[in-house]
């Protein structure tokens, strides 16, 4: 019974944001019939998905640049964290499409979860990796 429900939340947060994107389209679509544009669907899509790129960029760039400074590992796991969190929603939808599984919100939280949690173990690690290299580094010099 308890999953009948976070699967009604699944459905009901996949259905909200199909309906938020297709109130988006819509209205890209009356701004097209509006000024009399008459791009295609293609067009359109070509258009929009570029230039949200461009401005998700413009505000990634920036972002990396600073990070890649001194922290390649913290852009590794933004891209990761990214990908995880997109596998993890397909496969919950691809369950739910293929009736080969339940589609669970908690899934999607434990799998990310799961990463979060072996990231930090391997952060911790690496840490305590680099100081005693930089122990062995510093004894080296003197």
């Amino acid at each position: 019974m308890f999953f009948d429900k976070e699967e009604d939340i699944m459905e009901r947060m996949l259905e909200g944001m199909v309906i938020f994107v297709a109130k988006i389209h819509n209205y890209i679509l009356s701004l097209n019939d509006a000024y009399e544009k008459n791009f295609t669907d293609k067009q359109l899509h070509f258009l929009v998905i570029g230039i949200l790129g461009m401005l998700i960029l413009m505000v990634i760039y920036p972002l990396f640049k600073l990070l890649s400074e001194n922290h390649i590992l913290a852009i590794a796991f933004i891209y990761v964290f990214t990908v995880i969190v997109v596998i993890t929603f397909a496969i919950e939808i691809g369950q739910k499409i293929s009736d080969s599984g339940t589609m669970d919100f908690a899934d999607i939280v434990f799998g990310i979860a799961g990463f979060l949690l072996m990231f930090v173990i391997f952060a911790v690690i690496r840490q305590i990796f680099l100081a005693i290299i930089n122990l062995f580094r510093k004894i080296g010099k003197h």
